[in-house]
């Protein structure tokens, strides 16, 4: 008794305000062993002389033990102590009178029960569900709601029995939500009748023999908002985002609902909020299914209604801080609809509704109406840009009229639209427009009065710069600087006078935009600025200032990178001592000063403009470099109860794993961290060799980056650096020698083979299997053990098998009712991410192939069926293609051994010389040319069966047309290396001629050095064909050499330049034959020749 007294003072003091008190307790806590705080905790509850909040506690406590400890914990207890926690639990949710603790405990019933379904679904508590029946029939409220509540939690209950019990659980929910005498009775069913259809998402059949419940949910909607709660409305949202084909029966009734409450200004803005998230979630999930509702599509401008809901506020455009939105306001939450549903609908939908309401609202002599109208138009930029595109004339002069408009709130909303615009449409708006835009928001820069709204022309100023050709900015340079300079002298003056900051903070990245774009033409103007941002650096130390100093830091830096080493570098030591000034005065810099991402980005642009001569710098840089790329950041393994007391607005994000389980994690930090680690991602690229002393560290840091977490953006940046960093750091790590460089490799290689089984996203799961592509080509043969290449072979055959399965799953949504035109549009992106998948296992296998030749083949067996698959006619065209390149690799790097499988590629090769897709012909050419030069005498006989289908393509009218140039460049190269490597299969005599008139090879750099190179080859042995009789085919010969120059299909550094230059240099001695050679050539051509003479 002493003992269950004691606990309960511990109970009392996990809660206390005192946090000494409360963690010394939590310690003590877990120092109790598991069955004892069982047994403790189901004492403290079931006691009704404690305090409630005391029992409510415990409850809390007991239901997280089962939730993360239940393994550790209750299969050790006797079999009559489990029986006995089960029966105290039923007989403590059928006597307890408190409701609070009654649901705390049905909550602990339901994360038994949970635990108590075994591997084949049986549910090893039996008593629960004969508990559940007894009490949803009973005649007490109490239990009735308790059944409900443990049904809700835990809908997959009846495990293995549930097909059983279907029509009894249909029954269940569907009489309870007829109770009209006990509303809160309707409620609970309506969220266990959700809960039951999002656990079973997947059963169609059992969606649709569950539909009829639809309405009774849909009533309970409506009714429970009128009641003051939205629990229902959020298990609606629910439904919409994880099984909106349960809605399709009843879709227009469920469409009306919301938007009649969405509409109504009784309800709260929560409540009203939520019913448009019914309707923008299905926008995204069942677009299509949506878009045949258009009669009630046609009603969606009620979001514009809620974006007028805004407050008059006299100080606004006097600001000087930028608040961040109101995100829980009906105005941001209407915006951010209108652009999710532009996306989701589509602009071939959304726009013709929307347009002719945002002109009306444009003419609304009430400020509020104009904003809206204006900050609608950025938020459907996005979804609408196909059509947008068409009419942006039209837009961008009605834009443009009301950045002279009387209201300040109205002058910032056209802002706002033009830098939306800039970026949706770049760079088409900066060419259509730079002429208007740029003096229209230079005029509105000069509103001196409202500095919100100056700062804001300033930032959409940026937006456009971002996006501009160089070639459209430069004309403006003179204009920009003269405003930009005034502006700043000005700002700079009124923040020593007021300490006003917000204009200049947003000026200073204005001007550097502007610099960043222009680049080298802005050195004139370099010294207009510099002295002043360095100054601003030098003295802008208080602490409400850090923000104006980081974008300064921005600003120098960028500027330096714009006008190059030669101008920076007499700038370039004040520069890093300022820096390193800012490093050492400000070492303990706060979380949260957003100096710190702003000195991280300088530093590397310092590293980019100095190049090695930075190194010198690493030791300073990299202690604070490293501490912020290794910022951990908090996760909860949470289940729905606990995500009630953590609010997003905390900076947690949730992620939903099923089970009423989520993943969160704490976001603050993180983005300083994904930019710590781009930039150690630059200093390893930039310094190589000179970054060595902190490769292993860095390694250290990036590697655990490449596991997998949850979609969020900031991390995929933090796990796409760590992807790119692995060959960079490997490059460095060869300065320390092979053992090193062997141990960092073993170090990476596990956690990148599993990331590639492991990452979901597709943009970073290509990068890893691009770098891993490279650290093969870097680290060679041997440098996978048996088990990583076992583990990688089923990941890629996995990866294979997933293309095959995606392909199979859009056809059939090809086939499915609600398939439409964007649907297609969805499908063809889908397809496009798969297909370049596909060209990363082809990468993969060919940094494989390259490396351990001919020693891999029979490891490649276990993907050959997949990889033939890919080969079959009926095929899309891009697998055919990959197929090829795949084999194409076999047979340069594994030959003779690859002819064992000539059978499967051969005859496909040869059909596809001739396919109508350019992409698939020059796979398939490539494949004779590697065949020609690796194969050996096994491949002649196919060579010489694909010479009249080369010369066919080659001869074709519209061959040299841009769609078809590389594949038939690609034909032109495997001619000569037919001839080059087996003359005795082809008539030599009869194709040079043919072949020397197809050159030069302008566009497929790489095959052009082995066309010059067989040139160089034929030239040197006085091949008689190629020079002709008296060498009367120089001329023709000079005009190649010239072009090929000219089109950069030579470099200096390629080995048959100095080749080349020697065959002009012989003609050279003969004034005569040189004077025709030249004579010939038009003055590019000229230049070429004499460029390709002094650098080779």
């Amino acid at each position: 008794m002493a003992e269950q007294q004691q606990f309960y003072i511990l109970l009392g003091n996990l809660m206390s305000p005192d946090n000494n008190i409360r963690k010394q307790s939590e310690e003590t806590y877990d120092s109790i062993p598991g069955g004892n705080k069982i047994t403790f905790l189901l004492q403290a509850i079931r006691d009704v002389s404690v305090a409630e909040e005391v029992r409510q506690m415990a409850a809390v406590l007991l239901r997280r033990l089962l939730s993360s400890a239940f393994e550790e914990v209750f299969p050790g207890l006797t079999v009559e102590m489990q029986m006995a926690i089960k029966t105290e639990l039923l007989t403590a949710i059928s006597h307890e009178t408190s409701p609070n603790i009654r649901k705390k405990v049905c909550d602990i019933a339901a994360e038994l029960s949970r635990n108590l379904i075994d591997d084949d679904g049986n549910n090893q508590w039996p008593e629960v569900l004969k508990f559940l029946f007894d009490s949803v029939n009973s005649d007490n409220v109490g239990l009735r709601e308790a059944a409900l509540h443990i049904f809700w939690n835990f809908p997959g209950i009846f495990g293995n029995q549930q097909q059983h019990y279907l029509d009894v659980i249909k029954r269940m929910l569907v009489q309870c939500m007829q109770d009209q005498a006990n509303p809160q009775i309707q409620m609970l069913a309506s969220r266990a009748a959700a809960s039951f259809v999002l656990a079973n998402e997947g059963n169609a059949v059992l969606l649709k023999h569950f539909s009829d419940l639809l309405p009774g949910i849909l009533q309970s909607v409506n009714d429970s908002c009128y009641q003051g709660d939205d629990s229902v409305l959020k298990s609606l949202v629910e439904i919409a985002d994880t099984a909106p084909k349960y809605l399709r029966p009843n879709l227009e009734a469920t469409l009306q609902l919301c938007l009649r409450l969405c509409a109504d200004t009784n309800l709260s803005n929560m409540q009203r909020q939520l019913s448009l998230e019914v309707i923008v979630t299905l926008s995204e999930t069942a677009a299509a299914m949506l878009r045949k509702h258009q009669a009630l599509v046609a009603q969606i401008p009620q979001m514009l209604a809620m974006m007028v809901d805004l407050e008059e506020d006299d100080e606004w455009a006097q600001a000087d801080e930028l608040e961040d939105d109101d995100f829980d306001s009906n105005a941001v939450a209407g915006e951010s609809a209108l652009d999710r549903i532009a996306c989701g609908l589509g602009g071939k939908i959304i726009l013709p509704i929307i347009k002719q309401h945002i002109m009306q609202m444009l003419q609304n002599p009430d400020w509020k109406y104009r904003h809206a109208g204006l900050m609608a138009l950025s938020a459907i930029g996005e979804g609408c840009h196909q059509q947008m595109e068409t009419i942006l004339n039209e837009i961008v002069c009605v834009v443009l009229r009301f950045c002279a408009d009387p209201h300040p709130r109205v002058r910032y909303a056209a802002c706002n639209a033009i830098g939306q615009m800039a970026t949706d449409f770049a760079p088409t708006f900066q060419k259509k427009f730079h002429d208007k835009v740029i003096v229209a928001l230079l005029e509105t820069m000069k509103d001196q009065g409202h500095p919100r709204v100056q700062a804001h022309a300033a930032a959409a100023l940026i937006n456009f710069t971002e996006d501009c050709p160089k070639s459209l900015l430069v004309p403006y340079l003179d204009s920009l600087v003269q405003h930009l300079c005034a502006i700043m002298q000005a700002k700079l003056q009124e923040l020593i006078q007021k300490g006003t900051k917000l204009v200049l903070e947003q000026v200073v990245t204005s001007i550097a935009s502007v610099a960043d774009t222009a680049e080298e033409k802005f050195v004139p103007y370099y010294d207009l600025f510099m002295p002043s941002l360095k100054n601003i650096v030098e003295s802008a130390v208080q602490k409400e200032l850090r923000l104006l100093r980081g974008k300064t830091i921005e600003c120098i830096s960028l500027i330096g990178l714009a006008v190059g080493k030669e101008k920076f570098m007499l700038d370039a030591a004040a520069v890093m001592q300022l820096l390193l000034k800012t490093q050492t005065d400000f070492s303990d810099l706060e979380d949260d000063d957003p100096q710190t991402s702003y000195m991280i980005s300088a530093w590397a642009r310092m590293c980019k403009i100095l190049g090695k001569e930075f190194q010198q710098y690493l030791p300073v840089v990299m202690g604070p470099l490293m501490r912020t790329a290794s910022i951990k950041p908090e996760v909860a393994l949470l289940d729905t109860q606990d995500m009630e007391s953590i609010s997003e607005d905390d900076g947690w994000e949730f992620v939903n794993l099923g089970d009423q389980q989520s993943f969160g994690i704490k976001t603050a930090g993180l983005e300083e961290k994904a930019t710590a680690c781009q930039m150690l991602v630059c200093y390893a690229k930039e310094l190589k060799e000179g970054f060595v002393e902190y490769a292993e560290d860095v390694a250290k840091l990036m590697v655990p980056l490449l596991k997998f977490y949850f979609h969020d953006d900031i991390l995929l940046l933090q796990t796409l650096a760590a992807a790119e960093s692995m060959p960079l750091l490997l490059e460095c790590a060869q300065v320390g020698g092979p053992q090193y460089l062997s141990g960092m490799w073993k170090f990476m290689s596990d956690p990148l083979i599993k990331s590639i089984g492991t990452e979901p996203d597709s943009d970073v799961l290509s990068e890893i299997m691009h770098s891993f592509a490279k650290c093969i080509e870097l680290m060679g043969d041997g440098c996978l053990e048996p088990a990583q290449f076992e583990e990688l072979g089923g990941i890629l055959k996995g990866k294979l098998e997933e293309h095959f399965k995606n392909q199979r799953l859009r056809q059939d949504k090809r086939e499915d009712e609600d398939y439409d035109e964007q649907v297609e549009e969805t499908l063809q992106d889908e397809d496009e991410n798969d297909v370049y998948i596909l060209t990363k296992v082809s990468d993969i296998l060919h940094s494989i192939f390259s490396s351990h030749k001919e020693n891999v083949l029979i490891w490649f067996e276990q993907l050959l069926p997949l990889i033939i698959e890919l080969l079959v006619t009926e095929r899309p065209w891009a697998d055919r293609q990959w197929g090829l390149c795949i084999f194409d690799d076999v047979v340069e790097h594994c030959s003779p051994s690859s002819f064992k499988y000539a059978d499967y590629f051969l005859g496909p090769m040869l059909q596809s010389l001739i396919d109508p897709v350019p992409e698939v012909r020059q796979a398939a050419a490539y494949g004779v040319g590697v065949m020609a030069q690796y194969g050996g005498a096994n491949y002649c006989k196919f060579c010489k069966e694909a010479m009249p289908r080369l010369v066919g393509v080659i001869q074709a009218p519209d061959s040299r047309s841009k769609e078809n140039v590389n594949a038939t460049e690609n034909c032109i190269s495997a001619v000569g290396k037919v001839v080059r490597f087996q003359p005795e299969w082809v008539n030599v005599n009869e194709v040079l001629p043919h072949w020397l008139s197809w050159l030069p090879l302008k566009e497929d750099k790489e095959e052009a050095v082995h066309t010059f190179d067989f040139l160089c080859d034929l030239i040197e042995n006085n091949n008689p064909i190629i020079l002709g009789p008296d060498n009367a085919n120089l001329p023709k010969i000079f005009l190649i050499i010239a072009d090929g120059v000219a089109s950069e299909s030579i470099k200096c550094e390629d080995a048959c330049s100095k080749r080349l230059a020697n065959v002009i240099r012989q003609v050279q001695v003969s004034a005569g034959l040189w004077t025709q050679c030249v004579s010939t050539l038009n003055e590019t051509q000229q230049k070429a020749i004499q460029d390709l003479l002094n650098t080779a």
